[in-house]
């Protein structure tokens, strides 16, 4: 208990310190825990983005994550609709795809980018809930 609340207030100073720069060039793509993702969720301080095809992300997903699918030829146009001064957690199936939409947003001015290290499957190895 006492670590998950150490890394719950490492993780919200982290936000407060970052979610005021809006210089790009300093924004930095995270690599994170399932454990980090999941007290970022609970902290509601984050957009939560799958970018995981439409047909895996029926077959479960994290709660509250939007599916913008990193192949779908709309995806920069898809993407744009998310707030690029807030922080964005992005996740697929083991981190690949994940990893170069991260890659992604920091160059399309997004200010700080979470990317969960393992995905979903790392998620449910964890045995964190997925919604279907």
């Amino acid at each position: 208990m006492k670590i998950k609340t150490i890394v719950t207030v490492f993780i919200f100073s982290i936000l407060l310190v970052n979610c005021n720069d809006k210089n790009n060039d300093t924004a930095v793509v995270e690599l994170i825990t399932v454990e980090e993702m999941d007290s970022l969720l609970e902290m509601e301080k984050v957009q939560l983005v799958d970018v995981r095809t439409p047909k895996e992300y029926g077959d479960g997903h994290i709660e509250g994550a939007i599916n913008i699918d990193f192949t779908d030829e709309n995806f920069e146009t898809l993407l744009s609709e998310i707030d690029k001064s807030k922080p964005v957690a992005v996740y697929c199936g083991r981190g690949g795809r994940s990893g170069k939409c991260s890659a992604y947003m920091k160059k399309a001015g997004f200010t700080k980018i979470y990317d969960l290290d393992g995905g979903i499957t790392e998620w449910k190895y964890k045995g964190k809930p997925v919604k279907k």
